[in-house]
C-alpha cells in the first residue's frame, strides 16, 4: 500500500521520477469441554442469538480496547508487539469470556530496521561538502506521542543501505530515491500546521509515511515454506524482491523544500501537486532558489537486516456439528507507530466480538455450528508476513477446511459508509447481514442502504446493489485469496469519495496515527466501529451456524460473463488476427453459468423439505471447494504466490481475465508466432481450463 510520490537523485541535483495440523489440533483437542459432533444434528442459524449479538456489541468496549492497543508503539517482534500477545492470550483464556483453546505460534523472519547507531539522514551540501540543509530525521512531537525512544525512524524498510550522492540522471540512472506523500494526495491540497491534525485529521508537514519496500510477501527467507526452525533458508545474496538502490522517505515539508528549487524543465501535470511550486525534473537547483547551483543532494541509508521472532495469535471455538470446517476471522496486530487506526481499530473490533461470542460460549449458551478461528497476525507491516507463514505451514489443513476467510484491519478509515471488497460468493452473506443492522448517524437507514448510496453498480440479475471491491493484496486476505484460493472478504468503513480526494485516512503509517486522531476525528463515539463489529459478527455467525452455507456462486457468473465481454469487446478483433479463438472461452463462461445456476435450484429444491445433514454436505463442499478450482500455481510463475486466475494482478489495460489482459499487452507490439503470442493462447488455455474445472466441481457429486 505504498501511495506515493518518488524523488529520484541525479549528478547536481535531485531529480523528479515516477510496490496440517495445527487446525486439527484445536479443532479436536485432547481434552476439551465440547460436545461430540454429529453429523446428524438438524442445528441452523438462531436468529435469537444473532440478535443477542448484535445488541451485545459494546462501542465503549471497543474504544477501550483501542487506547490500550494504541497506547505505546508496537512494532513487530517489539517487547510491546510480545505484550499485546500475552494480552490476546489472556482475554481468549478468560474463564468468563474466553474461547475454547488459544495459543501463541512464532516464526524467526527477516524483518528490517534502521540502524539506531547510524540514524539515516538526508543533506543537501554545497560544493566544498558543507552540510547547507539537511531534512528532519523524526517527526514533530506535536502531540508529545512522537518523540518517544520507541517511535521508530522513518524507514522504507528492506531497501539497502548506502550513500549516494545526487549524480546525472541522464549519464548514470539513479543512486538513489527519496519518496514523499504529497498533500494533493492526502491533504485535499492543505499543508500549513495551522491545517493539519492536531487541528484536523490532515497529515502534518513532517509526517512521513513508513512502510515495506518488499515486493512479494511472505518471510523473505523462506519462500513457500513456514519460517519454522527446520526450514531451509536462502541465504541472502539469492533473495529477490529488494529495492535494488538506497531509498529513504521523507516528509512533504522537506520535500518542498528540494522540489520548489528544483531548476530544468517542467514535470508532467499528472507530477504536479501541491506544495506551491511548479515541479521540475533537474539537474540542478535554481540559481535565485535556496541553495546554490551547483549543491548536492546526499541521502545515507544504514538500514540493517536483523532476523526476529514474530508470532500468531490463535483463538478457537469448536463447532457443535462441524468442527472440521472453520471460518476464519483475522487481523494483524502490529504497526509501524501507535497504529490506532493500522491495525488497532481492527483489533479492537475483534477483542470485543471474541468477547461477546466467548461469554456465549462460557455460559453455555451458544456453540457454533462449525469451528470459528480468530486470528492476530504478526508482522504484517512488513510484508504479511505472519498470515503467509500460516498458510504455508497449514497449507492442505486450510484448503481441505476453510469455509471463509473474513478480514478486518483498518476497521475505520471515516465514519461516512461501509466499504467490503471480497469475491463474488460471499457478496449474498454481506448483503443479508447488512440490511439487517442499522446505519450509524441519524436516520433509520440499514447499512445496506447507506452503503448503496456511497458505492453502487447496476447488476442485470439483481438491479442497482452495493458494490463489492476486488481483492488486491494490501492486507492478510491475500494468501487466503490467492495462495489457498479461500473465498475471502475485507471489512472496514471508510469516507465520503466526494468530500476528499484522500486516498487513504492522511496520517497513515506516521506517528499520528494515535488513540486521540481516531477519537477526536474519525470516529467520535466509535459508533462506526460498532457497526463494523456488528456486520463481521452477523457474517460470522452466518457462515459457522447456517446449515446451508450462505455462498451465492452463481454471482460469479456476473463477474466472468463481464470479463469474457471485455475480451470479446477490446481484444476480439486482435486474437482475431492472430488466429486466436475466443470460442472455447464463451463455451466454458456457458458451462459454468449452467452448472452454478443449476446447483442454486438443487440447493432451493432441498431447503424446501427436510434434507439428509449428509447430503446438505456435500453440497456445502461443493460452494466451499468452488474458489479453489480457480487456483493454477503454474499460470504466472513470474509471480510469487499468485494463483488465482481470475483475481490476479492485472497489469494490461483490458479489464477481463488478468493472465489474458497481460499477456496481450506484452505481445501487441510483437510479430504472429512470437512467444509472446504463444503465451496469449497459454492463459487462455489456462482460463478455459479452470472455468471447466469449477463447473464440474458445480456438478452433482456423483458425476465425473
Amino acid at each position: 500500500m505504498q501511495w506515493t510520490k518518488v524523488l529520484g537523485l541525479g549528478l547536481g541535483a535531485a531529480a523528479l521520477l515516477g510496490l496440517g495440523i495445527i487446525l486439527g489440533h484445536f479443532a479436536i483437542p485432547k481434552k476439551s469441554n465440547s460436545p461430540a459432533p454429529s453429523i446428524s444434528a438438524p442445528q441452523d442459524l438462531d436468529l435469537e442469538i444473532l440478535e443477542t449479538v448484535m445488541g451485545q456489541l459494546d462501542a465503549h468496549r471497543i474504544r477501550e480496547n483501542l487506547r490500550e492497543l494504541s497506547r505505546e508503539p508496537h512494532l513487530a517482534s517489539s517487547p510491546r508487539d510480545e505484550d499485546l500477545v500475552q494480552l490476546l492470550l489472556q482475554r481468549w483464556k478468560d474463564p468468563e469470556s474466553g474461547l475454547d483453546s488459544a495459543e501463541a505460534f512464532t516464526y524467526e523472519v527477516l524483518l528490517s530496521f534502521p540502524s539506531q547507531e547510524q540514524p539515516n539522514v538526508v543533506d543537501i551540501v554545497g560544493p566544498t561538502g558543507d552540510i547547507i540543509h539537511s531534512c528532519h530525521r523524526t517527526e514533530e512531537n506535536v502531540t508529545g506521542e512522537q518523540g518517544g525512544a520507541d517511535v521508530i525512524q522513518p524507514h522504507a524498510a528492506y531497501a539497502p543501505s548506502g550513500t549516494p550522492q545526487a549524480v546525472n540522471a541522464a549519464k548514470h540512472g539513479v543512486a538513489g530515491v527519496l519518496v514523499y506523500t504529497d498533500p494533493a494526495d492526502i491533504n485535499d491540497g492543505l499543508s500549513s500546521p495551522s491545517e493539519t491534525f492536531p487541528n484536523s485529521w490532515y497529515l502534518p508537514p513532517s509526517g512521513v509515511e513508513r512502510g515495506s519496500y518488499y515486493k512479494y510477501f511472505g518471510d523473505p527467507l523462506t519462500p513457500y515454506l513456514p519460517a519454522t526452525p527446520s526450514s531451509f533458508r536462502l541465504d541472502l545474496a539469492n533473495v529477490s524482491g529488494f529495492p535494488p538502490i538506497p531509498t529513504q522517505p521523507i516528509g512533504f515539508q522537506d520535500a518542498r523544500d528540494l522540489l520548489c528549487n528544483l531548476n530544468g524543465t517542467l514535470a508532467p501535470a499528472t507530477w504536479q501537486g501541491a506544495l506551491g511550486c511548479h515541479y521540475r525534473l533537474g539537474p540542478g537547483f535554481r540559481p535565485d532558489g535556496n541553495f546554490s547551483a551547483d549543491s548536492q543532494v546526499n541521502v545515507s541509508v544504514y538500514n540493517l537486516l536483523e532476523l526476529r521472532n514474530s508470532s500468531n495469535v490463535l483463538g478457537i471455538i469448536h463447532g457443535a456439528v462441524e468442527p472440521d470446517r472453520y471460518v476464519l476471522y483475522g487481523n494483524h496486530r502490529d504497526s509501524w507507530v501507535h497504529g490506532a487506526v493500522d491495525p488497532s481499530s481492527g483489533t479492537a473490533v475483534l477483542l470485543e466480538l471474541s468477547r461477546v461470542l466467548g461469554t456465549l460460549l462460557k455460559k453455555g449458551t451458544w456453540r457454533p455450528r462449525r469451528s470459528i478461528v480468530f486470528a492476530s497476525w504478526g508482522a504484517e507491516e512488513f510484508g504479511l508476513i505472519g498470515s503467509t507463514e500460516f498458510t504455508e505451514e497449514f497449507f492442505n489443513k486450510l484448503q481441505e477446511r476453510t469455509v471463509a476467510y473474513i478480514n478486518v484491519d483498518i476497521a475505520v478509515f471515516a465514519n461516512a459508509t461501509l466499504r467490503v471488497q471480497g469475491t463474488p460468493p460471499v457478496q449474498s452473506v454481506v448483503f443479508s447481514a447488512t440490511k439487517e443492522i442499522r446505519s450509524p448517524g441519524p436516520g433509520d437507514l440499514s447499512i445496506y442502504d447507506n452503503w448503496i448510496r456511497y458505492f453502487n453498480r447496476s447488476s442485470p440479475v439483481y438491479g442497482l446493489v452495493p458494490s463489492l471491491g476486488s481483492l488486491g493484496a494490501g492486507s492478510d486476505y491475500a494468501p487466503f485469496i490467492h495462495f489457498l484460493g479461500i473465498s475471502s472478504m475485507d471489512i472496514a468503513y471508510t469516507y465520503d469519495q466526494s468530500k476528499t480526494s484522500a486516498r487513504i485516512y492522511p496520517t497513515y503509517h506516521t506517528a499520528f496515527d494515535t488513540f486521540d486522531y481516531v477519537d477526536k476525528f474519525l470516529d467520535p463515539g466509535f459508533s462506526s466501529h460498532q457497526a463494523v463489529a456488528r456486520t463481521a459478527g452477523s457474517i460470522i455467525l452466518r457462515l459457522s451456524d447456517s446449515f446451508f452455507l450462505p455462498l451465492k456462486v452463481s454471482d460469479y457468473s456476473e463477474t466472468l460473463r463481464s470479463f469474457l465481454q471485455a475480451a470479446q469487446q477490446d481484444l476480439g478483433a486482435l486474437l482475431e488476427q492472430h488466429s486466436i479463438s475466443l470460442g472455447p472461452l464463451v463455451t466454458a463462461v456457458e458451462k459454468f453459468e449452467a452448472e452454478a445456476a443449476a446447483l442454486g435450484q438443487r440447493i432451493s429444491t432441498l431447503q424446501k423439505g427436510s434434507p439428509d445433514p449428509l447430503q446438505v454436505r456435500m453440497l456445502n463442499d461443493q460452494l466451499m471447494l468452488l474458489e479453489r478450482s480457480f487456483l493454477n500455481p503454474r499460470a504466472f510463475p513470474e509471480e510469487r504466490y499468485y494463483s488465482h486466475v481470475l483475481w490476479a494482478a492485472r497489469t494490461g489495460s483490458v479489464a477481463t481475465f488478468p493472465g489474458l489482459s497481460n499477456a496481450c499487452s506484452r505481445a501487441m507490439d510483437t510479430a504472429s508466432g512470437s512467444e509472446a503470442w504463444a503465451e496469449v493462447q497459454r492463459q487462455l488455455s489456462i482460463v478455459v481450463t479452470a472455468l471447466e474445472g469449477a463447473a464440474a466441481t458445480l456438478r452433482p457429486v456423483a458425476d465425473l
